[in-house]
């Protein structure tokens, strides 16, 4: 667990109960939902209280329903003893960073919970009150869901509702040749806390230490990223397991080849200290995954259109590359993936692995 000195989510931790120190025995399954979930579902009627064996959503009139969903695995998404508020906050904010890239607007969340039946009860407060601050920043509401005990590692799986004008989400399907790339944000700060964590990196500066943690354990999804979207992209995907490995789920459906200019890749101050001192490569950070920032593709007359709505949005893009016919891309007969990675000479330093794959 990473020791940030406060406890991001001590504040939300007053909206729900705390346990009782004084208690013989544990709560049973309806006490630990009335507790700490029935909480979280207030401000949201379909939710019934969390008293009904389903939810009800109403889509508005001219609204079409976004839905997603995805899961943490204690030991594989996340650290055991990992603090619960930063777990609940993650794995909520993963959820919104794919409404993110559809340019949706959060609505609610179901949660399904898979616990050893020997976790403390502060856990589960912990984990409940992260949970809360997030739902307080992002406007969103748990609608249900359901709990279970498990012999195996904590499991924990979100699907997320968002709302979006009917016909307007951007889709992964739609690019077309000469597009340019764009990304929000900045690449490859969670891939490097990620190694401070595992402490596989030299010493850095306390500060540049502190924000390439905070952006590992606290992603930041791109809500606003919506109307640069509608401005003019024709295909997005939020970049969960590697900027080329996103990228390249892109111009796989459209049959293109995308070239990424490394030296346009937007970094953080710190990450491009640590790159300066030697300690990543280029590579390592567009195939490290977990940024969640949002990468998508624009036709070069939408540019235009496409940076102004991000200005008015206050919304960092970078344009990083753009995408070519296979036959001009120079296809896969070397083993690497259809997002390219090209330095400042033109020449292909494409990685075999483009990113994170479970299997």
């Amino acid at each position: 667990m990473v020791d940030t000195g406060t406890d991001p989510c001590a504040p939300a931790l007053a909206a729900v109960a705390k346990p009782d120190k004084g208690a013989d025995q544990p709560l049973g399954e309806f006490d630990r939902i009335a507790r700490y979930f029935r909480p979280l579902a207030q401000g949201f009627p379909g939710a019934q209280g969390l008293r009904d064996d389903a939810a009800y959503v109403t889509v508005p009139p001219g609204k079409e329903l976004v839905v997603t969903t995805d899961a943490m695995v204690a030991g594989v998404h996340f650290f055991p003893e990992d603090a619960p508020g930063l777990v609940a906050g993650k794995l909520l904010r993963t959820n919104l960073s794919d409404l993110a890239a559809k340019g949706a607007e959060p609505l609610a969340y179901s949660l399904v919970t898979s616990l050893p039946q020997t976790l403390p009860e502060d856990w589960l407060a912990g984990f409940a009150g992260g949970l809360a601050a997030d739902q307080a920043e992002f406007g969103i509401h748990l609608l249900g869901g359901d709990s279970t005990v498990t012999d195996g590692p904590i499991t924990l799986v979100i699907s997320a509702l968002g709302l979006i004008d009917a016909g307007t989400a951007v889709r992964r399907v739609g690019a077309g040749p000469g597009d340019l790339v764009f990304v929000t944000g900045t690449i490859g700060d969670a891939t490097l806390g990620l190694a401070l964590v595992r402490q596989r990196k030299g010493p850095v500066p306390e500060d540049d230490r502190q924000f390439l943690l905070d952006r590992f354990y606290r992603p930041r999804p791109r809500l606003g990223v919506g109307p640069v979207l509608r401005a003019g992209a024709t295909a997005s995907a939020d970049v969960s397991d590697g900027l080329l490995a996103d990228l390249g789920h892109i111009v796989r459906e459209s049959g293109l080849v995308a070239v990424v200019e490394a030296g346009r890749i937007p970094l953080s101050p710190p990450a491009r200290r640590m790159l300066a001192g030697h300690a990543c490569t280029i590579a390592d950070l567009a195939t490290g995954g977990e940024d969640y920032e949002v990468v998508f593709t624009v036709p070069p007359a939408k540019r235009a259109a496409v940076m102004a709505a991000a200005a008015k949005a206050k919304l960092t893009i970078t344009e990083i590359g753009s995408l070519r016919p296979l036959a001009a891309g120079g296809g896969f007969t070397d083993g690497t993936g259809p997002a390219r990675l090209v330095d400042a000479m033109g020449r292909d330093i494409t990685p075999r692995a483009a990113g994170w794959q479970h299997f």
